[in-house]
């Protein structure tokens, strides 16, 4: 059974509210092969703003004739693939790209056997917990609570908010300000966006941390290791907040050097990012040995069914919903999304495959 057809095409899809004056659109190259047995899968790649035309060239061009007539069982040409891709990067446009075949071949592999993905994958759980998330360190702070106060009414336990204004006095306002709708019973987690150096983000966190913090996300450049691994030990020794991270660590291979390094408490990968399903199952199998709690980054679509599957010794996962920002909130999809989130839980809706279908 090997692969016969891959086609891409590039997608545009407005959003409902900007993440930036930039960016008020994400870029969606949805993918579908076509294996020598006839089973079909449709798949997708991803990125906000930047890159999606050259994703969508790696595809037609590069991986595209890589892939046919290699094996179509998902995972098995993972690894060459990758290894073919590498002159044009380790990771990046190479794996975001890499993502799009990856996941249209588990969809025709649950497809074929009449299954959704997680019931293909093996389901360990029946939900997961869910928490608000939104891009919202440009709204005012009278928009900010009000989005907090939605997330209250929704029913979310948990919600997300970003930091890493010009001054920690304005952090601190907002986050005090959040943590007063939340009240002492919902978790709040802030993420940072790569905004601070060393320095800056230790003051900030212990300051921050007066307000009960789940966690602090991307307080650093994402490359920068030897300075995660600094501020753990430094939280550790004082606040004690956990470090969030890895929605911008694009391999498993540094996945793999964070984890050896205690550099973060929590691991948050991108499915797309990485490459798609198989490198993820490979960072969750690390996570668990490690003692490290894993937390699927965006994309609960797909990233909320996986939740589902991961191993018995993850503690327990969260979906990140982002407010306004589902595919299928966004009119991006053919078919009924195959999550639902209520009261702060994700389920699935009955579907094959991946459930995920656009226009």
């Amino acid at each position: 059974m090997t692969i016969d057809r891959l086609d891409a095409r590039l997608l545009r899809v407005p959003l409902t509210r900007p993440w930036a004056a930039d960016v008020t659109s994400v870029g969606v190259i949805a993918t579908h092969v076509v294996r020598s047995d006839g089973a079909e899968g449709w798949g997708f790649s991803w990125t906000p703003q930047i890159g999606a035309e050259a994703v969508h060239a790696l595809l037609q061009h590069d991986i595209a004739a890589a892939a046919v007539g290699r094996s179509a069982v998902p995972g098995e040409e993972w690894q060459a693939l990758w290894e073919h891709l590498h002159e044009a990067g380790g990771g990046g446009v190479t794996t975001i790209a890499l993502a799009g075949l990856d996941l249209a071949l588990w969809d025709a592999q649950a497809r074929a056997a009449s299954s959704s993905l997680s019931a293909l994958l093996g389901r360990r759980r029946e939900s997961v917990r869910a928490y608000g998330s939104g891009v919202n360190l440009h709204y005012p702070l009278d928009e900010l609570v009000a989005q907090v106060q939605r997330w209250v009414a929704a029913g979310f336990p948990a919600v997300k908010i970003k930091v890493g204004r010009p001054s920690l006095a304005e952090d601190l306002d907002r986050v005090a300000a959040v943590r007063e709708v939340l009240g002492p019973d919902r978790e709040l987690m802030v993420d940072a966006n790569q905004r601070w150096d060393l320095d800056r983000a230790t003051r900030s966190i212990d300051a921050l941390a007066a307000y009960d913090l789940a966690w602090i996300e991307e307080p650093l450049r994402a490359e920068d290791l030897a300075g995660h691994t600094e501020l753990a030990r430094r939280l550790q020794a004082s606040s004690g907040v956990p470090i969030a991270l890895g929605e911008n660590l694009h391999t498993r291979h540094r996945f793999e050097e964070y984890l050896r390094a205690e550099a973060a408490q929590i691991v948050q990968p991108n499915v797309v990012r990485v490459g798609g399903i198989t490198p993820l199952l490979r960072i969750a199998e690390r996570a668990e040995q490690h003692g490290v709690a894993l937390h699927p980054h965006l994309l609960p679509e797909l990233s909320g069914q996986l939740a589902l599957t991961l191993p018995d010794g993850i503690a327990e996962p969260w979906a990140e919903v982002v407010e306004d920002a589902g595919f299928a909130e966004l009119g991006a999809l053919t078919v009924p999304s195959p999550v639902i989130v209520r009261d702060g839980r994700l389920t699935e809706a009955p579907h094959l495959g991946l459930g995920i279908r656009f226009v």
